[in-house]
C-alpha cells in the first residue's frame, strides 16, 4: 500500500532523513537509496509518495520512494541533461581548436582538460561517499575547481552520475563560476588579457 509524508528533516552530506505520514503518526525513516528517480534532492518541506516498511531493527522506513512531481520531470530534465553535456562538450572541442590554430595557448586547454576529468573524477567519489556515509568533499572544493576550468567535467559529472544537479544553492553558485570562468576566458584573448597571461604563462614555465 503506498503511503504519502512530508520530508520534515533532511542531511544532505549523509544522504537520510525523516518525514511525517500525511495521516499523522510516527516519524518515518527514509534513506537516500530508498528514491526510485532521483531526479532532484529531497528538501525539507517535500512530498514523498512511498511503500511503508521496517528497517532491521524494527523501525518504520519508507522504501520505492517517489518525490511529488519526478514522474512529470523525468523527461524535462532529461533533455536538459543532454544540453548540459553538449555545452561542456562544444566548450572543450572550441577551446581545442583556438589552441590548435594558436588562437589560445596550449597550456590553457591542457588546464581545462586536466581540471575537468580530476573534477568529474571527484564527483563520481562524492557521490560514492554519500552513498557510504564517508567524507564528503566539501562544495567549496567543487566551486573552486569549476571557477579554475574544471567546470566542464563538473557539468558532465552532474548529468551523467546525478550529483548535485538539483540542489539549488549548490546550482546557483556553480553557474555562477561557469560564467566567471567564461568571462576570464574571454578577457585571456583580449590585448590587456593576452599580455598578462603570456608574462604568466613564461614565468610558470
Amino acid at each position: 500500500m503506498r503511503s504519502k509524508g512530508k520530508i520534515t528533516a533532511w542531511n544532505d552530506d549523509r544522504g537520510f532523513g525523516f518525514l511525517i505520514p500525511n495521516t499523522g503518526g510516527k516519524q518515518v525513516f527514509i534513506h537516500i537509496k530508498a528514491f526510485n528517480h532521483r531526479n532532484r534532492r529531497p528538501e525539507i518541506g517535500q512530498i514523498v509518495t512511498y511503500t511503508l516498511s521496517t528497517d532491521k531493527q524494527g523501525r518504520p522506513c519508507a522504501t520505492q520512494a517517489i518525490l511529488a512531481g519526478d514522474r512529470g520531470q523525468i523527461g524535462k530534465r532529461s533533455r536538459s541533461g543532454v544540453f548540459s553535456i553538449l555545452f561542456a562538450v562544444v566548450f572543450l572541442a572550441v577551446v581545442g581548436l583556438s589552441a590548435a590554430t594558436a588562437r589560445t595557448p596550449l597550456p590553457i586547454f591542457a588546464l581545462y582538460l586536466a581540471v575537468s576529468i580530476f573534477t568529474f573524477i571527484l564527483y563520481a567519489l562524492d557521490k560514492s561517499a554519500a552513498k557510504s556515509g564517508a567524507w564528503r568533499t566539501e562544495e567549496r572544493t567543487l566551486h573552486l575547481l569549476s571557477l579554475a576550468g574544471g567546470w566542464p567535467g563538473a557539468l558532465i559529472a552532474q548529468q551523467r552520475l546525478r550529483h548535485k544537479s538539483s540542489k539549488q544553492s549548490f546550482q546557483f553558485t556553480f553557474w555562477l563560476t561557469v560564467l566567471l570562468n567564461c568571462a576570464l576566458f574571454m578577457w585571456i584573448h583580449t590585448s590587456t588579457g593576452s599580455v598578462v597571461l603570456k608574462s604568466f604563462i613564461n614565468r610558470v614555465i
